[in-house]
């Protein structure tokens, strides 16, 4: 956007305001994960600026180091899990919610995302007794089912908002040519929900990656993932490691964005056509 050659002195001024104002907070925001990229590459002991020397030696260690690589691939199983099932029951709410009318629908969409409005240690403190109950606790299924559970919430919002261009009458008439429930599902509503689906995917594996604070009330020293790990060696050493799986996530994180916007595109590709 730009301004118009008969544009005010007042609007030359608010333009540019706006923009210094803008890029200020842009850099307030990264500046300090551009920081953390050239620490991962000091070859020190210790967290030091300015870099005296650079080395890859902390990012061979975090894939040498048994602490770090078993954190590592418990969040790989974990995550995974948990964006397929919160991408299965999130898409189901989703779609069932925006299919039927009834008393109590606006109750239970706030109670599917309220894991996402509640905060955490709330959330933590009650999975904790309830899991506790069905002894689920120190184990990976209470973990992948914790995680699932935040995840949800990101589901439901992303199809709910692909879902609001959708025609029902495609549906009936899949019925009318005797398609079954499950098939017409199949056919004609996920192909065109799919990025939504996607995207409600990314973020809940995103938040499920990078959550700790459910993961330290859920997980036994076994299940330690890569947030809680980072999480302790902070507290207990700091040491360039971090920075350096902090810039194999931000680099994670950068592909994450890359992929949502490529499905971001494609969806409203799919609502122009139709």
């Amino acid at each position: 956007m730009s301004l118009q050659p008969y544009a005010s002195t007042v609007e030359h001024v608010w333009f540019w305001t706006f923009r210094i104002f803008c890029g200020l907070i842009l850099a307030f925001l990264m500046l300090p994960v551009l920081v953390i990229i050239p620490l991962s590459f000091n070859a020190d002991s210790f967290l030091t600026y300015p870099i005296n020397d650079f080395s890859l030696r902390w990012y061979r260690e975090i894939f040498s180091d048994g602490p770090w690589v078993a954190s590592l691939k418990n969040s790989l199983i974990v995550a995974p899990m948990a964006t397929v099932l919160a991408m299965f029951f999130g898409t189901l709410a989703a779609v069932g919610l925006n299919r039927a009318e009834f008393p109590g629908k606006g109750m239970i969409l706030a109670l599917l995302i309220s894991p996402m409005v509640v905060p955490l240690v709330i959330v933590a403190v009650g999975m904790y007794f309830f899991f506790a109950d069905l002894g689920l606790l120190n184990s990976y299924t209470g973990l992948v089912i914790a995680h699932a559970v935040l995840g949800v919430p990101f589901v439901v919002i992303t199809v709910n908002a692909t879902l609001q261009g959708f025609d029902y009458n495609q549906m009936r008439a899949g019925a009318s040519l005797g398609a079954s429930p499950l098939r017409v599902f199949f056919t004609v509503v996920l192909p065109q929900i799919v990025p939504g689906v996607a995207s409600g995917g990314l973020f809940a594996f995103a938040t499920s990656f990078d959550e700790v604070v459910v993961a330290l009330f859920i997980a036994s020293p076994t299940e330690r993932t890569l947030p809680i790990q980072m999480f302790s060696g902070i507290r207990e050493n700091i040491s360039p490691a971090i920075a350096a799986m902090a810039t194999i996530l931000i680099l994670m994180s950068v592909v994450l964005l890359l992929v949502m916007e490529l499905l971001r595109r494609r969806s409203e590709k799919l609502r122009g056509h139709a």
